[in-house]
């Protein structure tokens, strides 16, 4: 771990960002791989993948970036220290709710009439690649802030804690891939145009990884307010989009307990490393 975090140290913040989410984004494809293998998955498993990722999402939004941006607001605004924290984490979840409602998608498990966003003609593999890529806009921004926050040296944002959040985030991701590949294969996609779309829903991460930490870097006053962006745009996903993925059928318990483990494992990650 502590040559990891050297080796992080030792270079640009931007370019940290963009080895971190490269990793979330290929860790993305080795889950999307599995279709190579499988054609299809039982659906208690998918839900309880899904269920995990929310965990993970949650609990990186408070202990990865809210708690950071709490503190640091102490000091860079002590007459009203939860103000950044709070139009942050609104604009962050806004931010997405304006992309739910213009761009066209289509979430995991529901049927083909029920795509959101304005009316298009696009495939369905299209809609369900768009949907997951509005999850992972917020995650490679998030690791990118963070990455750009420690650079800056800021109290709660250290290297150790923006690593801990990439290897949570890539966790994460794995199932996410198999997610999306998965329901193509099985419906009719070949091994590897379902492996193709799988890994592609997670190639705006290392875009906004790389965005997210030249916005920190360069305009340090926003930090804060960058960290609770991306705090409230995953907590807006998950709400939104992964639980209620999840509740479409009879396995809500597994789906429940995949959230409560994600959670706990990313707990135990940013505690112990960060």
């Amino acid at each position: 771990m502590k040559s990891i975090e050297q080796f992080f140290t030792s270079i640009d913040p931007v370019l940290a960002a963009l080895i971190a989410t490269t990793f979330t984004w290929l860790v993305t494809a080795c889950g999307a791989a599995l279709v190579f293998f499988f054609k299809t998955i039982h659906r208690g498993i998918l839900d309880a993948m899904l269920g995990f990722t929310g965990g993970v999402m949650v609990a990186a939004s408070f202990w990865s970036l809210l708690n950071p941006a709490i503190e640091l607001s102490e000091k860079q605004f002590p007459s009203m220290p939860w103000m950044p924290a709070a139009v942050g984490f609104l604009t962050g979840a806004l931010f997405l709710f304006f992309l739910d409602k213009k761009l066209p998608h289509l979430h995991l498990n529901f049927k083909e009439d029920e795509t959101e966003g304005v009316k298009t003609q696009l495939h369905k593999t299209t809609l369900l690649v768009l949907a997951i890529t509005l999850h992972n806009i917020p995650e490679g921004l998030a690791v990118g802030v963070l990455f750009g926050a420690a650079a800056q040296g800021i109290d709660g944002a250290t290297f150790s804690a923006a690593i801990a959040l990439t290897i949570g985030i890539g966790i994460q991701n794995f199932p996410e891939g198999f997610a999306v590949a998965m329901p193509l294969r099985r419906a009719g996609a070949t091994r590897f145009k379902s492996f193709w779309y799988g890994q592609l829903s997670a190639i705006v991460e290392p875009i906004a990884g790389v965005i997210g930490a030249l916005a920190v870097v360069y305009i340090q006053p926003i930090l804060p307010f960058a960290l609770a962006f991306a705090a409230g745009a995953m907590i807006f996903v998950v709400v939104e989009e992964v639980i209620p993925e999840t509740q479409r059928d009879k396995y809500t318990d597994l789906a429940v307990l995949g959230f409560i483990g994600g959670f706990v494992v990313m707990m135990i990650l940013d505690v112990a490393l960060g």
